[in-house]
C-alpha cells in the first residue's frame, strides 16, 4: 500500500494521539514524558522510511534522507508534535505524519532527488508549557534565545532541567542552526484551523503569508464603589468602559478586510456581585499579512480606547508585549505547490494563515511554503477538530508532486 493514502496517514495520527497525559483528551505538551514517547514512535516511523535519525539540542526530532548528489543542498518539511490541553489530533502532527509519507515513498522506489529532504518534529510550538514558544524552529534557525532556558513552568520545572533530563546538550543549541546557504527551503502541510477551504469546497489551498501579529493586556482602572449607593451618573465603572472598548476592537477588526481583532481574555481582580468594578484587565490580539495596515489598526485601537477611557471616567494603560512580523511565502514555492495542487485535478487557491506556524522562525532566512488542508467546520485546538481521509492522502499527493516538480527544478 502507498504509503501517501490518508488512511495510513490517519492511522498514524491515531497511534500517536495514545500518547498523551490525559487518557481520553489529548494533552502533549513540550518535555513532558508524552512528548518523549511521541519523539521515540515518529523516529520509529522515520528509520523505516530509510532516513537518519537524531534527536538535536532543542528536543527537535530530524529525519535525514540524503540526496543524489553528496554536496546537495536540503529542502526541510516540518511541523509539530505538541499539542494545547484538549487539543484534536491534526493540529501539527499531520505535517510530521505526512512528510514521512512523502520519504517513505521515495525510499520504497529506491529514488533520490538532487536535494536532500530533512523531515523535523518539532516540540514546541504551542507555547503551553513555558512563556518563550516557537524554541525548536528557532533553534534550526539559529534564532533560539538562551535565556528563555531558565523559564519554568506551573510546576517550577526549568527548561534547562529538562532538557537535560532529555538527553539535550543545551550548551549545543547552536549546533542546531541550519547554514541558510545550504538550505533549499521549508514546506508545511498543516490544517488550515479555519473555514474557508470548507465554504468554498476545496480540500487544499496554499498559503501566501503568515499573519504578523501584535498582543498585549489593556488595563483599566476605575472606581469600585457599592452597587446599591453609587448613583450610576456618578460611577467610573472600569467594566462597562471595557464593554464598550472591546466592541471598538472588534469593529476595527472589522473594518478592513484581511485584519481581526480579538479580545480573548477579561479579569476582574476584584470583583463582586455588588460591587461597581474598579479595575479590569483584557487582553488584545490583531493579525494581519500586511505589517503597516496592522500596526495602523494597533493604533486606531489605542486612539479609540483613550476616548473612551476619558469619556467614562477611567484610566487607561495599553502594553504591547509581542510583536511578530507576517511572514510572506516564496512566490517560487507557491507556483509549485499550485502545480501540485493541479496535478491532483483541484484549483490551486491561495489564502493567508491567520495562525502562526513554525514557518515563521525561518522568515528572511530561506524560502518558505506552507500547504492547507482543509479541516471540518475551521475548528482546532478542540477534541471536534477533523480532516478527512480522503483530504489528506491529496495534501501527501500534492507535497509528493511537489518535491519532484522542486526536483525538476533544481
Amino acid at each position: 500500500m502507498s504509503a501517501l493514502t490518508g488512511d495510513l496517514i490517519e492511522a498514524r495520527l491515531k497511534e500517536l494521539a495514545q500518547h498523551t497525559s490525559e487518557p481520553g483528551r489529548m494533552t502533549r505538551l513540550y518535555l513532558s514524558p508524552e512528548h518523549r514517547a511521541a519523539m521515540d514512535l515518529v523516529a520509529s516511523w522515520m528509520r523505516a522510511a530509510g532516513m537518519d535519525v537524531h534527536v538535536d539540542a532543542a528536543a527537535n526530532v530530524v529525519g535525514r534522507y540524503e540526496g543524489a548528489p553528496p554536496d546537495a543542498q536540503t529542502l526541510l518539511i516540518g511541523s509539530h508534535i505538541d499539542t494545547v490541553r484538549n487539543a484534536g489530533i491534526y493540529d501539527g502532527n499531520l505535517g510530521v505524519v505526512t512528510g514521512i509519507a512523502v520519504v517513505e515513498e521515495l525510499h520504497r522506489a529506491g529514488r533520490r532527488l538532487p536535494f536532500a529532504i530533512e523531515v523535523i518534529a518539532f516540540g514546541d510550538e504551542e507555547g503551553v508549557r513555558f512563556a518563550t514558544t516557537l524554541s525548536g524552529s528557532r533553534a534550526v534557525a539559529g534564532r533560539f534565545v538562551e535565556s528563555c532556558l531558565d523559564e519554568r513552568d506551573a510546576g517550577g520545572q526549568s527548561r534547562r532541567d529538562l532538557l537535560a533530563g532529555f538527553g539535550c546538550g543545551v550548551t549545543q543549541t547552536p549546533q542546531a542552526a541550519r547554514d541558510p546557504s545550504r538550505v533549499l527551503g521549508y514546506v508545511e502541510v498543516h490544517i488550515e484551523q479555519g473555514p474557508v477551504l470548507e465554504a468554498r469546497s476545496l480540500p487544499l489551498g496554499i498559503v501566501t503569508a503568515i499573519n504578523g501579529c501584535s498582543r498585549g493586556e489593556v488595563r483599566l482602572k476605575g472606581m469600585a464603589g457599592h452597587a446599591g449607593t453609587l448613583p450610576m451618573d456618578m460611577r467610573h465603572d472600569a467594566l462597562a468602559a471595557a464593554a464598550e472598548m472591546i466592541l471598538a476592537v472588534e469593529a476595527r477588526g472589522r473594518a478592513e478586510t484581511g485584519l481581526v481583532a480579538t479580545v480573548g481574555v477579561l479579569n476582574m481582580p476584584s470583583g463582586a456581585i455588588n460591587v461597581v468594578p474598579g479595575e479590569v484587565r483584557f487582553t488584545l490580539d490583531v493579525r494581519s499579512a500586511d505589517d503597516a495596515g496592522r500596526h495602523r489598526a494597533v493604533e486606531d485601537i489605542r486612539r479609540d480606547l483613550a476616548r473612551i477611557a476619558a469619556h467614562r471616567g477611567v484610566s487607561c494603560d495599553i502594553e504591547i508585549s509581542y510583536d511578530a512580523p507576517a511572514a510572506p511565502c516564496d512566490g517560487a514555492l507557491m507556483d509549485l505547490l499550485s502545480r501540485a495542487v493541479d496535478i491532483q485535478g483541484l484549483e490551486a487557491f491561495r489564502l493567508p494563515s491567520g495562525a502562526g506556524h513554525d514557518a515563521m522562525s525561518f522568515r528572511g532566512l530561506w524560502p518558505i511554503a506552507m500547504l492547507f488542508v482543509r479541516c471540518r467546520g475551521g475548528v482546532s485546538h478542540n477534541p471536534a477538530e477533523y480532516a478527512s481521509p480522503e483530504d489528506m492522502g491529496l495534501g501527501a499527493r500534492a507535497l509528493f508532486d511537489f518535491v519532484h516538480l522542486l526536483g525538476a527544478r533544481t
